[in-house]
């Protein structure tokens, strides 16, 4: 691999000559940055990165850490970071901690090795010792998506309560009284706040929050898939509330196995709008938000904090959900309605 040392002597130039051309620090007569870029062409020099973050006092890198790159939902947000980044000249590291906080502080850990200038972090919990490493990293940490307590830090989210309300309104408002809820597990805040939606637009629309209507699960199709089979069995709704796309494409999946109709027989709405539920099928409604914007929101705040054009108090920026109705969501069928009518 050729050196600085050996564009130099091609060029008949000093290698503090080739570093002026190569990064621009100082005027160079033509004569010279001729003969130097030839000179690399020639040699297909590529400078050191290292070498040059160490003069600069930056890399132009930036962590991301997910907590599961399987899910639709976070790879869509990795692509509207990682393309805003790229824009403005940046790269990205993506790393998954896979749900698990031990994995989340060894990328941390990682992550602060690599001298990154920022970060970008949808936590895999609510875990204390993140808290405290994230709050002396020295570089500025946006969190997305997911809050973690006693983190001072930006933090760009969707209306998780709300979405769920609308979902839940939606379901309520065609006529639904027995309506399931499949949550998401009880140690992420996101999953308490979808959960607490869905009770509060029961509680507006009068509707009884059923024993064992809320069935926990992960945010996975296995698990909507599960949290669904067990709703079926036990409640039989017909409606069903679930936590995220994923589990509501899960949710379809239990329905078809037991010849439930999607929705002449049970609604299913989802939370999120990944690409996918627009294609399963039925295709699914949800509350959606513009994933990409999310993401590219989440970098626009980092980058600002880097730059230094905003300064001062932590931002909260909310996304607003807006409803997205499908085919998976429609009227009970009449053994509900008639049932409920009874009821009045």
């Amino acid at each position: 691999m050729s050196t600085i040392k050996d564009v130099a002597a091609l060029a008949g130039v000093s290698y503090t000559t080739v570093s002026h051309v190569v990064n621009n620090t100082r005027p160079v007569n033509d004569d010279k940055r001729v003969r130097v870029l030839a000179a690399i062409d020639q040699l297909n020099y590529v400078p050191s990165a290292v070498a040059r973050s160490l003069k600069a006092q930056a890399t132009a890198t930036i962590g991301l850490l997910v907590p599961n790159n399987t899910n639709p939902y976070f790879a869509e947000i990795a692509r509207g970071i990682e393309g805003y980044f790229r824009r403005h000249g940046y790269c990205v590291f993506l790393c998954n901690s896979d749900n698990d906080v031990v994995t989340q502080r060894e990328y941390l850990r990682v992550l602060h090795e690599k001298r990154i200038d920022g970060l970008i972090v949808a936590s895999a919990g609510n875990d204390a010792m993140a808290a405290h490493t994230l709050g002396n990293s020295g570089v500025p940490v946006v969190i997305v998506d997911r809050p973690i307590d006693g983190l001072p830090a930006d933090l760009v989210q969707i209306d998780h309560e709300l979405g769920a309300a609308i979902a839940t309104r939606h379901l309520a408002d065609l006529g639904h009284t027995r309506i399931g809820c499949i949550a998401g597990p009880a140690t992420t805040a996101v999953s308490a706040m979808r959960v607490a939606g869905f009770r509060l637009a029961m509680a507006e629309r009068g509707l009884e929050v059923l024993p064992g209507a809320i069935v926990e699960s992960d945010f996975s199709s296995p698990g909507g898939y599960a949290a669904a089979s067990t709703l079926f069995d036990t409640l039989a709704p017909s409606a069903i509330f679930a936590g995220n796309d994923l589990m509501g494409i899960g949710a379809l999946r239990a329905a078809a196995e037991r010849g439930i109709r999607v929705p002449a027989d049970c609604s299913i709405i989802g939370f999120d709008d990944v690409e996918l539920s627009r294609y399963v099928y039925p295709s699914l409604s949800t509350v959606g938000q513009a994933i990409l914007r999310l993401g590219e929101t989440a970098a626009k705040t980092l980058l600002d904090r880097i730059n230094g054009t905003v300064t001062g108090p932590m931002r909260r920026h909310t996304i607003e959900p807006r409803l997205i109705v499908r085919e998976s969501t429609g009227a009970p069928a009449p053994q509900y309605s008639e049932t409920h009518s009874s009821k009045q």
